[in-house]
């Protein structure tokens, strides 16, 4: 995990390059292909290094910080676009310069730059380093993330014997290659999580993101690019009240609540496109078959606020959501391994959607937003049945709340087996050694940590 972490910002900061400096279509398409390979890596791989790394109060806040980095960046990469589309007078003029394509690839290069320098600078995955047998390190690791750099503390022991207990049980079942994913008690997890990367895009979300222009102009919107930037700075505001409560309230309802809202806008704007909107008299517009007439100026403001309302609902549920979950429900042998089906869940869809918009909002129109209406619904009713909470939960608890056979919705609040741990340690009831597994590590006397 590590190398590949290091390696997939180099490479995607040369294919920025290559696609800036490109003299032709072959090179664009490598640029963009390996570009797009680098950028997979990363986002399956920085949500379980923020899993393993977060105190399991605040997991939920820091895996969600990926995806407000995300609307960043769409946000951030939009003005670019939209200021670099005026270069030598804009799209109208037939001899604009090649500038205007350019500088939006080659800043590409400058995140990937960034990711890597910081790499070095980021701690180790204290889960990784104790499947290397670096216990020590691991410890280390943990009392500077949880224990103010105090390896003696009850919560650094609490959460370093989680760690070995269940790093021993995994090595029990010797099971780390992808042949491991298909064993049914994972395997069902599996599925869980690359449902959830798969409904977060079949939700209609890049309909929005990716096509807004479109819809705008189909719901009679003059200016159709001011008013489609409004909804990128909704998508990184609405992100914040999710990084701030999405611990608090819990996956359960962010995923619930999120596909029953969407669902409401996107039958509500198919519903005003059906009843008020005709084919586009403007035959020469091969972009837009259906549009809502001028005359009904107070439809189309419906339809802008419902896709505002969308986007917001997406950016406080399912956006982050859908990075957090799959990162936190896998045992640490299979995790990566895991977490990158779902991610490849995500942009499979991802790349499917692109492909199937243009022609469905060109012949069936106002009929796709209830197809994907239904999608919501769909995801509501799954996500109920087989999606339990699990807030507040250690990474090494999650086989507790996947395999006892409780229903996903009786799952309710129960208490965490590392706050009784930690609880008995430091009461002296417990004691733990720091030696490690297989001998190796620290060997100190662990006494009994004062309460913080």
């Amino acid at each position: 995990m590590e190398a590949a972490w290091k390696i997939a910002p180099t490479i995607q900061t040369r294919a920025a390059i290559w696609m800036a400096a490109s003299n032709g279509v072959p090179l664009l398409c490598v640029g963009r292909v390996v570009g797009g390979w680098a950028i997979g890596v990363c986002s399956a791989i920085v949500p379980v290094y923020q899993s393993e790394i977060a105190p399991k109060d605040i997991r939920g806040r820091v895996v969600s910080l990926q995806q407000w980095a995300i609307t960043w960046g769409i946000l951030i990469q939009y003005f670019i676009q939209y200021g670099s589309s005026f270069v030598d007078g804009g799209a109208k003029n037939p001899n604009q310069g090649t500038a205007a394509f350019r500088i939006p690839w080659g800043i590409q290069a400058v995140p990937g730059a960034i990711l890597f320098f910081g790499l070095f600078f980021f701690p180790r995955s204290p889960r990784w380093l104790a499947s290397k047998d670096r216990w020590e390190e691991a410890l280390q690791v943990l009392a500077h993330l949880h224990g103010n750099g105090q390896m003696s503390h009850p919560k650094v022991l609490a959460e370093y014997k989680e760690i070995e207990e269940a790093l021993r049980f995994e090595r029990e079942e010797a099971a780390t290659s992808f042949a491991a994913l298909v064993k049914p008690r994972i395997l069902k997890r599996v599925i869980l999580g690359m449902s959830i990367q798969m409904w977060s895009q079949l939700c209609g979300m890049n309909i929005m993101m990716y096509y807004i222009v479109f819809i705008m102009r189909g719901a009679g919107i003059a200016d159709e690019l001011l008013t489609a930037s409004i909804q990128y700075i909704i998508n990184v505001a609405m992100t914040l009240p999710a990084i701030l409560y999405l611990d608090r309230f819990g996956r359960r309802p962010a995923l619930l609540v999120g596909s029953f809202l969407m669902m409401t806008w996107l039958f509500t704007t198919g519903a005003l496109q059906a009843s008020y909107g005709n084919p586009n008299p403007d035959k020469s517009d091969k972009d837009i078959s259906w549009v809502v007439p001028k005359e009904h100026s107070s439809v189309s403001k419906g339809i802008v606020a419902c896709s505002y309302l969308f986007v917001a609902t997406f950016a406080t549920t399912w956006g982050p959501t859908s990075w957090t979950y799959p990162s936190e429900i896998f045992p640490a042998k299979v995790r990566a391994k895991a977490v990158s089906l779902a991610t490849a869940s995500n942009w499979t869809w991802n790349c499917i959607l692109a492909f199937a918009v243009p022609p469905l909002l060109w012949s069936i129109n106002w009929k796709m937003y209830m197809i994907f209406a239904t999608f919501n619904g769909l995801a509501f009713i799954h996500m109920f049945l087989t999606a339990p909470e699990t807030k507040g939960k250690t990474l090494e608890e999650m086989d507790d709340v996947f395999d006892t056979g409780i229903p996903a919705w009786k799952t309710g609040k129960v208490e965490s087996r590392l706050e009784q741990l930690q609880r008995d340690i430091e009461k002296g009831d417990v004691k733990v050694s720091t030696k490690g597994a297989g001998g190796v590590g620290v060997v100190e006397d662990v006494g009994v940590h004062p309460k913080a």
